[in-house]
């Protein structure tokens, strides 16, 4: 949404799809202090890992990235989302030119503060790695 990047991990069911596993940015602020915007790309990063690591730890390592009917553009939240997802350790193929810069993972093109921010939550999610 505009406010808010959610992600679900979702297995096909002739009879009805399986939502597995789902992430939403505004876990960023009850669950990590998070003191940004959760519409951000260093926001939708974040969920993505959060996203990814509950799917690793329900045995999901691999998945494939469904943007729906929308034609993303290079360097898109939703591949920001996709980049957290990789970094948490699922196999997901991509084009490595549609992932945002470090430096807008970071949200250093909105404030130098956040960075380290988003390396903080990070650690947390991934338990040091």
């Amino acid at each position: 949404s505009l406010k808010n990047t959610q992600i679900q991990f979702i297995e096909y069911k002739e009879d009805g799809d399986n939502v597995l596993v789902t992430a939403n940015s505004k876990e960023l602020i009850s669950k990590h202090n998070w003191k940004y915007s959760t519409s951000s790309t260093p926001a939708a990063y974040l969920t993505g890992l959060i996203a990814g690591k509950r799917a690793k730890d329900k045995g999901i390592n691999e998945c494939v990235l469904d943007v729906g009917r929308h034609i993303p553009t290079d360097g898109n939240k939703i591949f920001a989302s996709l980049k957290g997802v990789i970094d948490a350790g699922l196999d997901c193929p991509y084009n490595e030119e549609k992932i945002p810069s470090e430096d807008r993972i970071l949200g250093k093109h909105l404030d130098e503060n956040i960075a380290n921010a988003v390396n903080n939550i990070k650690i947390k999610i991934v338990g040091g790695k």
